[in-house]
């Protein structure tokens, strides 16, 4: 055989297997993008938004605003962090924004692909998200193919596609980097890879602070080995590798700041994002089902998007833990639901936030399994096309993301 053909056979496989994963993914995402650019040009609100918050020449300048915004000043500048209060007109003490609250891997990765291939910082850091966010919808699938099947990880990867709060998936947002680390790193606790998954969430834990939930669930798939003396001294590895990306960071960041809380004083005081064990959530739940828009960053719209997402998430959890998946899988959903969940921050986010707890796809995936795939894809297509408006406008011209 000639030295060639083996490569040659293991790309055709691996087109065979994930090329229709890839087709399903690209085609719906795609459809709710070409919507959602749609709708933001039949508006034309962006033309009097400044260019930082939401506003821009062209309706795609809108996907490189607000976070956006910050990665790119990151990735082309590097970072400031220093701790600046601010005296405020009634006497009250603030803290001003800084770079130091975004996590430096996504905007490290754009600045590396505009060095390698001379794209600016908008289009390096829409490529680092559209390539990251195929590679998380090849994780959802091969995931949930595990449980139930392949035409059932077809429909995973659909409704990654499809979500609430996908809108972010395709825009200068750390969105997709995160979800297709998490993904992999728990396939890897699943199929007892211990150092991959403690690499994968080593790399998560410098992209998103919410990667305390997968060092979480790696640590009880970690300790479970360890009790039952399976594959020897790996799952200890993991364990002690998984942590240091997010307790690296924070650490640096304190350390530059001159205060080792740093981080959560300037979350807390610059953007009002503090754990609140479920005060602020509970308050949106209770209000705004009788019209009271007496919370912080009422949106409301993008908040009744956002109420319908938590309900929804409350009940495929219940579903999910029926099915009974593994342990790590429980805990990473449970405790990546309980820190967004539990936090005040803008509501409306919260389709964003939750997409993230990817195991809540499974009950709902093997469900869809059981239609005909015409008419399995007939729904995700209708539900791609709406998502132009729910997942997208509502997100980036609606609210704030």
């Amino acid at each position: 055989m000639p030295p060639r053909a083996p490569l040659r056979a293991s790309l055709l496989h691996a087109a065979r297997r994930h090329g229709p994963v890839l087709a399903v993914y690209g085609t719906l995402k795609l459809a709710g993008f070409l919507v959602f650019l749609h709708l933001l040009d039949s508006a034309g609100d962006y033309r009097t938004k400044p260019v930082r918050f939401g506003g821009g020449a062209h309706p795609w300048d809108v996907l490189a605003t607000w976070d956006g915004w910050w990665y790119q000043q990151i990735a082309a500048h590097g970072y400031h962090p220093v701790l600046e209060a601010i005296p405020g007109a009634t006497g009250l003490i603030t803290v001003r924004e800084n770079s130091a609250a975004f996590f430096p891997l996504y905007p490290a990765l754009i600045r590396l692909v505009c060095e390698v291939t001379g794209l600016g910082t908008y289009g390096a850091g829409m490529l680092v998200s559209i390539v990251a966010s195929f590679a998380a919808a090849l994780g959802i699938y091969t995931l949930t193919e595990r449980f139930g099947g392949r035409r059932a990880g077809l429909a995973a990867a659909g409704l990654w596609a499809v979500w609430p709060g996908s809108g972010a998936e395709w825009a200068v947002y750390s969105d997709s980097l995160y979800v297709a680390l998490a993904v992999w790193a728990c396939h890897a606790v699943l199929t007892r890879r211990w150092l991959t998954a403690g690499v994968l969430t080593f790399l998560a834990g410098l992209n998103r602070p919410t990667a305390a939930a997968l060092i979480a669930a790696l640590a009880v798939a970690a300790l479970l080995a360890l009790y039952r003396r399976e594959d020897g001294g790996r799952p200890l590895a993991a364990l002690v590798v998984a942590p240091l990306g997010l307790v690296g960071y924070l650490a640096w960041v304190g350390h530059r700041m001159g205060d080792y809380g740093g981080y959560f004083k300037l979350q807390s005081g610059a953007w009002a994002h503090s754990f609140d064990y479920g005060k602020h959530t509970l308050h949106v739940l209770t209000s705004l089902p009788v019209g009271h828009y007496d919370y912080i960053f009422a949106y409301p719209f993008e908040d009744l998007i956002g109420v319908a997402v938590v309900l929804l998430a409350v009940a495929l959890l219940v579903l999910l833990i029926r099915l009974r998946p593994p342990a790590a899988l429980v805990v990473y959903t449970v405790l990546t639901m309980a820190l967004v969940l539990g936090s005040q921050q803008i509501f409306g986010n919260v389709s964003r936030y939750l997409l993230p707890a990817f195991p809540l796809f499974l009950p709902l995936a093997l469900a869809l399994r059981r239609l005909e795939p015409a008419v399995l894809y007939t729904l995700l297509g209708i539900a791609a096309l709406a998502s132009g408006s729910y997942a997208g406008y509502a997100l980036f011209e609606l609210g704030i993301p």
